[in-house]
């Protein structure tokens, strides 16, 4: 299994895109926002802060399954996907 590809530490987050699969959302929650990373199908890397702290709390509440519906249901909803 490899390991989760973004790390927040002393330093601030490490992101290792070499270990990311196209198009699968990875996030952490950093200086109290959560940030998203993802990479595309062109190997980009592609990264979303959220601030508003309702989507922060839900986040740093639930089981780590349930966080990635409450990311997606945030992505439809302020359509960050187009």
């Amino acid at each position: 299994m490899m390991n989760y590809p973004v790390t927040v530490g002393p330093e601030g987050i490490k992101i290792q895109p070499e270990n990311m699969m196209v198009d699968k959302l990875y996030y952490c929650i950093f200086e109290g926002k959560i940030m998203l990373f993802f990479k595309d199908q062109n190997d980009l890397l592609n990264c979303y802060e959220i601030e508003e702290k309702e989507i922060v709390d839900e986040v740093k509440q639930s089981s780590s399954e349930d966080i990635e519906n409450i990311l997606q249901k945030y992505i439809e909803k302020k359509d960050l996907n187009h």
